[in-house]
């Protein structure tokens, strides 16, 4: 299974899921089978006047992640993720990280086909 990354409000597993993508706070990328995790900060993208999506987009990408777990994705963020062939799972705001990487893990969650912003 290849790494996952959680949009989120802090740098760990406790930490709540960040509902905006683009400019979330920052991203706990998640190996799901040891639940080994890193933080990369988001900081640039949200002080960005346009384009934090597409930003955020690269982010992931650079990082190997092939599925983003999160609350809200914009369209032009969602385009981003999906011409570099990463996974979005939206809607779960409202929970921790760890949470939302077990709702992941069990087959819980379904694949956005298209942006819910």
């Amino acid at each position: 299974m290849s790494r996952i990354a959680v949009t989120s409000e802090g740098p760990t597993l406790k930490d709540m899921v960040d509902p905006r993508f683009g400019r979330a706070g920052g991203f706990v990328l998640v190996d799901p089978e040891t639940m080994e995790h890193e933080y990369v900060d988001n900081g640039q993208s949200q002080a960005m006047a346009h384009g934090a999506g597409i930003q955020a987009a690269q982010v992931i990408a650079d990082s190997g992640a092939k599925v983003v777990l999160t609350g809200y994705v914009g369209p032009k963020a969602f385009q981003a993720l999906r011409a570099t062939g990463i996974k979005v799972v939206q809607n779960l705001d409202n929970m921790s990280v760890g949470e939302a990487v077990e709702k992941y893990k069990s087959g819980h969650v379904d694949y956005a086909s298209h942006p819910n912003k």
